[in-house]
């Protein structure tokens, strides 16, 4: 069983707020009748012996937004479940991170995104969206990040890279055939930052970056997964950016094919 929670925080953001708003969004996409709840394997995700859609956290305080993260994928782990979390900024998958670290052995990070997020202190905010990953490593909570899409490394972020033996697959350098040749070992996590894909399919975003990956990209990724997929994110979203809900949708569709990833 999967537990859907969305996360509603975007104080960490830098340059623009938003993604708190994005989960309902998402959630509106799924269920609008314009797709079903089919993944492209053909499983229903939405089977209520599938997925659990447990409502929102509101983590609107800076001092105890993440201990609210914490406690409710804690709960929701304890039950023996799954969860996909939809955000929200990047900085959730920090505290995510930290409540799988009570109940699983470090896995494997599958990260799409169009930054590093390795900053160590982005703009005085050691919890800054642009920064989780720095702290993930930090403490231990992934044996492995596998990066993906990323084309924006700078000289800070490079060392960030090379100190914690960070594996990038950059997007002028995507292909399948990278990721599958990876040897991969779970458990492993999937972190959907919405900014990895190319603005002509998610302009929804507040950072865009030209150059992504698509969407069948994404999908091809998720797909060629065999390990055990304990959990995940999609963060990012920035519906006050959105142009006629279209990043919802794709959003939606990323979700659909992230919870088959996660079916047994």
């Amino acid at each position: 069983m999967i537990s859907l929670l969305g996360l509603c925080l975007d104080y960490n953001s830098s340059h623009l707020r938003g993604p708190a708003a994005a989960p309902d969004m998402i959630r509106m996409a799924l269920d609008s009748g314009s797709m079903n709840h089919a993944a492209e394997n053909r499983l229903d995700i939405m089977s209520p012996k599938r997925l659990a859609d447990m409502g929102n956290i509101v983590c609107d305080i800076p001092e105890t937004g993440f201990n609210k993260i914490i406690a409710a994928i804690d709960k929701e782990l304890s039950k023996g479940r799954k969860v996909i979390s939809l955000g929200g900024d990047h900085s959730v998958t920090y505290p995510i991170l930290q409540a799988y670290g009570r109940h699983y052995e470090p896995p494997t990070i599958i990260h799409f995104d169009a930054h590093p997020d390795l900053y160590d202190n982005f703009e005085d905010n050691p919890h800054s969206h642009a920064s989780p990953f720095a702290r993930i490593m930090e403490q231990g909570l992934a044996k492995r990040l596998i990066q993906i899409g990323i084309r924006t490394i700078n000289d800070h972020q490079q060392d960030q890279i090379e100190r914690f033996g960070v594996e990038v697959i950059e997007a002028r350098h995507f292909h399948i055939d990278k990721f599958r040749a990876l040897n991969i070992k779970g458990p492993v996590y999937i972190s959907m930052d919405m900014d990895a894909l190319d603005p002509a399919f998610a302009p929804g975003v507040s950072h865009h970056e030209p150059g992504g990956l698509t969407t069948r990209n994404v999908i091809d990724v998720l797909q060629s997964i065999e390990m055990e997929v304990i959990g995940g994110d999609i963060v990012e979203y920035n519906p006050r950016k959105d142009i006629h809900d279209m990043t919802a949708y794709v959003a939606a569709k990323i979700l659909k094919e992230m919870a088959a990833a996660m079916i047994d």
